[in-house]
């Protein structure tokens, strides 16, 4: 697109001067030249071409002199817009204010058209540099919005509501929080009635940050909760996500997995961790210990692989607690870590406690450690509780 320079004098004579030294500019479509002959009318002019880039402007004008008119430009607040003052070589003092007041360069009458074409020419270097950065500020603020609107359709795909629709829904009690360390995360968590007597819970990592984990967490969660619902038991229902996310895996991402299927007659869990951090669980009597499992490997890393699950008892009055490693590798300025001992000693003094003061001490006890350290990873915590 041609560089739009607007002549702003009274003497007409360098209309024919300005066209007659850039007339091969002006044919290839380099420039355009508008012109005006005071400042009333080139302010009538930049309101019908907004898109002018240079404003080549006299100083002592008629009816608005060009001191006035580069006070009005300036109200416009258009950083990709240069002026370059004319006045007579003598007219130091009105060029030295020009200057103060935001003007790009000056040229001197009897003006050099030569040292005028190098002055434009390093005026548009500076306007494509401003423009390329409005460009990029304008991208950036469009990659922000989609972002935010990409963490509240994260958001809202997580439960909010923790009430479990089922009989003997009084027995058991859950919460759980998901904190994204960016604008959007890769952990979750999730909870599903698969019959009348069972639910499956379930709490993931997926490595990466951003956009990709969120899809990729996106995906594992449907699949996680889609098999669950068929009432498969634990280990069968990770061996059919895992083989699934092995054929749409991209860049090599994988999942962390704990998936467990609550029964809530018994208390009995069947579970299956693949590759997660182990849970603890808090006894009605304030002891904590951490449930051991097999070790099975992450989802989406190897097609095919068998794995095994285990089961345990949740006693009436005991607690569940799940977490990613968000939790425990959480640093303070100092880069140490809050580490599982930290945590263990944190649940042990919450005997008693609902699933969601658990859940809300536990963010509480890792963001107080923090402290100014930025967050480095998502925080997730996820709570079942026998009544």
């Amino acid at each position: 697109m041609a560089v739009k320079i607007l002549s702003v004098d009274d003497e007409v004579d360098l209309e024919l001067l300005l066209t007659q030294f850039f007339r091969r500019k002006i044919r290839k479509g380099e420039y355009e030249f508008l012109f005006a002959h005071n400042g009333l009318e080139a302010l009538q002019m930049l309101l019908k071409h907004p898109d002018v880039d240079i404003i080549l402007s006299d100083i002592n004008m008629p009816e608005m002199d060009g001191l006035t008119l580069l006070a009005k430009i300036n109200e416009m607040r258009n950083p990709a817009q240069k002026c370059i003052m004319v006045s007579a070589y003598g007219d130091m003092d009105n060029i030295r204010r020009a200057m103060n007041s935001g003007a790009f360069d000056f040229a001197t009458k009897p003006i050099d058209l030569e040292d005028l074409e190098r002055t434009i020419e390093k005026a548009i270097e500076q306007i494509n540099f401003v423009k390329a950065a409005q460009k990029d500020r304008k991208e950036l603020n469009d990659i922000q919005a989609d972002l935010s609107v990409a963490r509240e359709i994260q958001l809202a795909i997580l439960p909010h509501s923790f009430e479990l629709k089922m009989p003997d829904a009084d027995r058991v009690e859950i919460f759980a929080s998901m904190h994204a360390a960016k604008d959007v995360g890769g952990d979750f968590y999730d909870f599903f009635r698969i019959d009348d007597e069972r639910f499956g819970f379930t709490i993931a990592d997926v490595s990466g940050k951003g956009v990709p984990a969120a899809i990729f967490m996106a995906v594992s969660r449907t699949l996680i909760k889609a098999t669950g619902l068929r009432g498969l038991t634990a280990h069968e229902s990770m061996a059919i996500v895992n083989d699934v996310l092995c054929g749409e895996s991209v860049d090599s991402m994988f999942v962390t997995v704990f998936y467990g299927i609550y029964n809530i007659k018994t208390g009995e869990i069947d579970y299956c961790n693949c590759g997660h951090n182990a849970p603890y669980i808090m006894h009605k009597d304030g002891g904590v210990e951490m449930l051991h499992s097999h070790i099975n490997i992450v989802l989406g890393a190897f097609e095919g692989i068998k794995f095994q699950n285990d089961k345990m008892i949740l006693a009436k009055g005991d607690s569940l607690v799940l977490y990613t490693d968000g939790v425990t590798e959480a640093e303070d300025i100092d880069q140490m870590q809050f580490g599982e001992a930290k945590l263990e000693r944190v649940l042990g003094e919450l005997t008693g406690a609902s699933c969601e003061q658990i859940v809300d001490a536990v963010n509480s006890q890792v963001h107080a450690f923090a402290g100014e350290a930025p967050q480095s990873d998502d925080i997730t915590v996820l709570v079942v509780k026998n009544k």
